[in-house]
């Protein structure tokens, strides 16, 4: 075992089970008060002209248009009462299986198809640039209605980890622009792992009886309480000509401002390319994302054998076991071998300005920078450290808006097994408030990378070094508290 956990561990491994339990019971209709419909829709639905406005902003890319056309046609003059949570969901119809269209209508039942968007045809961003503009400039002309929806936004995700998180990064915009109040988010869990939701009380798959669940999430979405969670930005700079097939959550950037305050092990090359992306729930680099990256690639190709979260699971162990994580075929071959040999890491530990090298476990494999407690479906591979241990290594209680990650270490799959079982905990490497990755080639072509679940590969170079650098954004996200 890498580090001691507290006394009574193995009672505290009982409790998640059991938590889990009581939530499928709930997830299935088996508890809570009915919820009327019509009553919730009272709660929920924008009146009929702010709606229209909102959607017509999104769609011809015009608030200001839109504003000056309901004025000049005198829609505006009825003023009607701000419901008491007005709410859009934003919805990948594509996730959950056959559940995604389905859920979609439910949800255009409930709320009115104007305030439920899809996010083939419908972008968080245009919605944040239009949608919410129009509502801000009806505000600005007086309408007490407006300024009240904007004000009392909340907005719901229908989607796995990673359809929240890009909903989630949209929303950060707004603390840029300085337009707030920023709506905080709850989930609708339809992706594999749910991480993200499991965190914040949505439940870690989608229920059995999901109409009256739905219902029950759409009042937990209006009434319940808002919590903080930390965003950290990611910065990857390459050799310049170097393509790296990135995630929808990578953007190429011009501006490339690693650090200058360290150095450098290998040579700096004389351009680079730079994207740069936000993430909320890990950063993950090794042999992990190179499964997860294989998965992907499979799933795509072959959409018809992922029709939900237990098929993925099932393909996704499948494609673990036949690429060398499990049992290592040449030990020879670089592609096999730990981290150590291309990889140097610097952090920046709490309350610290200075960068402080630290080594790599030569056994490691893959390393994770994680920010919440559930990782991979729900499983805690940080543990939960008694008092003395985090004391004795210089760490902190870990919680979702402390400025921290944790970086921990899996060797090969029998560890990483242990650790998802929770028998055992990651190898325990530092808690970090920001990380500096340099990762320099020798024989190895390709460097396996993912953050929230999106896994991409990179080409690095053998006299060329790559830089990953992360760092926390200054505001924290809102999510709504669904327990």
């Amino acid at each position: 075992m890498d580090s001691p956990t507290s006394t009574g561990a193995s009672s505290a491994r009982i409790v998640p089970a059991r938590s889990s339990m009581i939530e499928s019971i709930r997830g299935c209709g088996l508890s809570g008060v009915r919820i009327d419909k019509e009553s919730l829709k009272r709660k929920l639905l924008i009146p009929h002209y702010l709606r229209h406005a909102i959607r017509e902003s999104i769609m011809s890319k015009d608030p200001a248009g839109v504003v000056e056309r309901y004025l000049n046609n005198g829609e505006l003059k009825a003023r009607e009462e701000a419901p008491e949570g007005p709410m859009v969901v934003f919805i990948n119809s594509r996730s959950g299986g056959r559940h995604g269209p389905e859920l979609k209508q439910r949800l255009q039942q409930l709320m009115g198809e104007e305030q439920v968007f899809d996010l083939s045809a419908v972008k968080p961003h245009e919605f944040v640039e239009y949608g919410l503009v129009c509502l801000e400039k009806l505000a600005a002309l007086g309408d007490i209605c407006a300024r009240d929806t904007r004000e009392r936004m909340r907005i719901m995700v229908a989607g796995g980890d990673g359809t929240v998180g890009w909903v989630l990064g949209c929303l950060s915009e707004l603390n840029r622009q300085g337009r707030e109040p920023v709506p905080p988010v709850g989930i609708i869990p339809l992706g594999t792992g749910n991480d993200l939701a499991r965190s914040f009380g949505w439940g870690g798959s989608f229920p059995f009886a999901w109409k009256s669940a739905v219902k029950r999430s759409l009042q937990k979405a209006i009434t319940g309480p808002v919590c903080r969670l930390d965003s950290w930005h990611l910065l990857v700079s390459m050799p310049s000509g170097e393509v790296v097939d990135t995630p929808h959550s990578l953007k190429h950037t011009e501006e490339c401002s690693l650090d200058q305050g360290l150095e450098v092990e290998g040579m700096l090359p004389e351009k680079a390319n730079c994207y740069e992306g936000v993430f909320y729930n890990y950063f993950s680099l090794g042999m992990d994302a190179q499964i997860a990256y294989g998965f992907h690639h499979l799933r795509n190709e072959k959409p018809y054998l992922a029709q939900g979260p237990i098929s993925n699971k099932l393909i996704y162990s499948g494609y673990s076991c036949s690429q060398g994580w499990f049992l290592t075929p040449c030990i020879s071959d670089p592609s096999l071998r730990g981290l150590k040999n291309i990889l140097r890491m610097h952090v920046k530990k709490v309350n610290c300005s200075e960068w402080e090298q630290i080594p790599i476990p030569k056994s490691v494999r893959a390393i994770v920078a994680l920010n919440l407690h559930n990782y991979g479906s729900g499983r805690n591979p940080w543990g939960k450290p008694r008092p003395e241990y985090l004391e004795k290594r210089g760490f902190v209680e870990a919680h979702v808006d402390d400025g921290l990650l944790e970086i921990f270490g899996l060797k090969q799959g029998w560890h990483a097994s242990f650790v998802m079982v929770e028998l055992i905990s990651a190898k325990h490497i530092a808690q970090a408030a920001a990380i500096r990755l340099e990762i320099r080639g020798g024989e190895w072509k390709d460097a396996f990378m993912q953050m929230d679940g999106e896994p991409w590969k990179q080409r690095i170079s053998r006299e060329y070094s790559s830089f990953v650098e992360i760092k926390r954004v200054p505001n924290h996200s809102l999510m709504i508290n669904g327990e």
